[in-house]
């Protein structure tokens, strides 16, 4: 059983997103759209640590927008200074941007274009390293996925794109709903719904909208494995002490 296993059937995840080296947050994934909450994410990830949380959903922003893993001396630092199980998306193009990841203590890698624009890589990676060590984003416009940090919309339905993914056994999933992120409007549960009657064995991880404790409550009821938190903690919408009750 790995560390992932032996958690919690429901695991509040912080995310710090990283632009310039700093803990940012943006709305609906607009860089021009940006707050600066932690000059040092190591402090952040210092805080959720201390209050019980064992997971860190780690956003390289500048990579995603480059192509290319950019900030992963915070993720370096971050792995050396707590015990946090983290996962680190953004720029994961090449097998050297992978080893990168995992060198600097990544325990599982982020994916989400890749998984898009180069199947057959993906693929490969996922035979040689276990499918366990990657966590696949899907975010999601209406239904269908978006890529490159958002910036760009696919034809892709999330069901087939889920479908395709969960037959080759990676089942670790975390899902967004652009129009939800960073707007404190609370979650996609309807589509998570769907997707957890669809594929009832699948490890989700809601993402984007959560608000308030309530949100976290309900997302749990939904089959969902987890949830991504990141400005409702940074605005003080919910407290590490509202979510001790999940650890």
């Amino acid at each position: 059983m790995s560390m992932l296993e032996k958690q919690q059937s429901f695991t509040i995840i912080p995310a710090i997103d990283i632009i310039d080296g700093k803990c940012v947050r943006l709305v609906k994934g607009d860089y021009k759209q940006k707050t600066v909450y932690h000059e040092d994410p190591l402090h952040a990830a210092k805080q959720f640590e201390d209050a019980g949380l064992q997971r860190l959903h780690l956003v390289d922003l500048d990579g995603a927008k480059a192509g290319k893993v950019v900030n992963w001396k915070v993720l370096e630092n971050i792995s050396s200074h707590t015990n946090l199980i983290i996962d680190f998306g953004g720029g994961i193009k090449t097998e050297q941007d992978l080893q990168t990841v995992f060198s600097a203590g990544a325990q599982m890698a982020a994916i989400g274009s890749m998984a898009v624009k180069n199947e057959k890589q993906f693929l490969q990676w996922v035979s040689e390293y276990g499918a366990d060590k990657f966590f696949l984003g899907a975010d999601v416009k209406d239904n269908q996925i978006a890529i490159s940090g958002w910036l760009e919309n696919t034809s892709i339905d999330i069901f087939s794109f889920l479908e395709k993914y969960l037959a080759q056994g990676v089942d670790h999933v975390f899902c967004t709903d652009i129009s939800k992120d960073g707007m404190l409007e609370g979650p996609a549960t309807d589509l998570y719904k769907q997707v957890m009657k669809r594929f009832p064995t699948i490890r989700l991880v809601a993402s984007g909208g959560v608000s308030n404790v309530n949100d976290l409550y309900e997302l749990k009821n939904t089959g969902c494995t987890g949830a991504i938190v990141g400005k409702a903690f940074y605005e003080n919408k919910i407290s590490l002490l509202d979510v001790r009750q999940f650890a």
